[in-house]
């Protein structure tokens, strides 16, 4: 099977660049989302780049299982955690009690979850170099 690892960090930068441009014109839940989708897939052509092959959509466990010879930071974990609850909440309007999704989410979220997939996607960097 070819490695595809390169192609999916590469769709993790271009998903990153969606969240910025959504930050930058307000649709905060979308940016939430779009950052975690860099984030998971940044961290999915990490386990391609190992040889394995990773399934599902959680950041955390993802990141959990990754072999033991990947030093990997623990607070990443906990922030690939955090990214998680933009999967689907972000996107469909009864995944809260009431209201859209956009009025949900606002600058705080989306700063956050930007800055977190960026350290995801940058760890993800540097252990492919």
């Amino acid at each position: 099977m070819p490695d595809r690892s390169r192609d999916w960090l590469s769709q993790a930068g271009k998903d990153l660049g969606q969240a910025e441009d959504s930050r930058k014109a307000g649709r905060h839940e979308w940016a939430c989302f779009a950052a975690q989708q860099a984030a998971e897939k940044a961290v999915k052509a990490l386990h391609l780049y190992l040889g394995q092959e990773a399934w599902g959509h959680v950041i955390a466990k993802l990141l959990s299982e990754l072999p033991e010879t990947v030093l990997l930071p623990k607070e990443l974990i906990e922030k690939g955690r955090i990214l998680d609850n933009f999967y689907i909440p972000a996107r469909y309007p009864n995944s809260h009690p009431e209201g859209a999704p956009f009025e949900h989410y606002g600058p705080l979220h989306s700063n956050e979850a930007i800055s977190y997939a960026s350290e995801i996607i940058e760890f993800v960097r540097s252990q492919m170099a």
